[in-house]
């Protein structure tokens, strides 16, 4: 298979781009991003496709191209589009709501980030002491399960409701009477 080494570089670049794109806080850069990458993973299949200009089951065993990666192109073609018009939406959404193209930080965000950095402060001073306990019930009393039945406790009564075919809610048979 005779590869141009001009496909693979532009398919670097595209990749490379699109990745940094990607990383910025304005919406219409994430969204040139996203193409970018779209268009390169297009570009891959074309370069694994096999022989350029050949059917996928045209001429000798050899020389066919594989009809695989022209399949994954079309989808991969589909869902750029879908994710694009997606991302079309939710630029128009923020244009509208706060005429602002770059994704803000949240105030919420930034109290976690601060809370999560002081408990690692702590964290890191706690880690420096020699803790011996390896449970959190250290001084704690137990004491072991016991399963209470009827017949040890006379107080514990059995009035939990029960299906009978033949008996409704109200009459419940009493106590000592057969259940059947």
């Amino acid at each position: 298979m005779d590869v141009s080494l001009t496909l693979i570089v532009v398919m670097a670049v595209l990749f490379a781009c699109g990745v940094y794109a990607m990383l910025e806080r304005s919406l219409t850069r994430v969204l040139i991003g996203f193409l970018l990458l779209g268009n390169a993973t297009n570009l891959l299949l074309l370069i694994v496709m096999g022989v350029p200009g050949n059917a996928p089951f045209f001429g000798t065993e050899g020389g066919m191209s594989d009809p695989l990666p022209q399949a994954l192109t079309l989808t991969a073609i589909v869902i750029t589009f879908a994710v694009s018009a997606f991302l079309l939406a939710l630029i128009y959404r923020s244009w509208q709501l706060g005429q602002a193209d770059t994704v803000e930080d949240d105030a919420a965000d930034i109290a976690l980030r601060e809370r999560t950095d002081a408990d690692e402060d702590v964290l890191e001073d706690d880690a420096d002491l020699e803790e011996e306990a390896t449970t959190d019930f250290v001084g704690v009393q137990t004491a072991p399960i016991t399963v209470l039945h009827m017949r040890d406790h006379p107080s514990i009564h059995d009035d939990a409701p029960f299906d009978a075919a033949d008996a409704r809610p109200a009459e419940r048979p009493e106590d000592g009477e057969d259940r059947t």
